[in-house]
């Protein structure tokens, strides 16, 4: 498979078809290893890199339910340049 590099900035860019994309079973802002090799460059995913989004996060947070929750901590009243006194504040 032919492709072309491009220039992105200072750099040079290499733009993956959506075929290799899929076999690879990679998503935009997942990782690879490149290396070099006798003058070749070879392109691998990096095992266990994950990618979450904050709604999936949330909804298994949801799905798992409160009793999983961990406890609140009491740190005790504000004191020191934590305490902010103004009108949005007191809302």
């Amino acid at each position: 498979m032919r492709v072309q590099i491009s220039k992105w900035g200072n750099s040079a860019a290499l733009r993956l078809p959506k075929t290799v994309v899929e076999e690879l079973g990679l998503k935009p802002g997942y990782e690879v290893e490149l290396t070099v090799e006798k003058g070749e460059a070879r392109l691998r995913p990096m095992p266990g890199t994950p990618f979450f989004r904050i709604e999936d996060l949330v909804s298994e947070m949801k799905r798992l339910g409160a009793e999983n929750e961990p406890p609140l901590e009491d740190w005790g009243a504000d004191v020191g340049a934590e305490i902010i006194n103004d009108a949005y504040s007191r809302k």
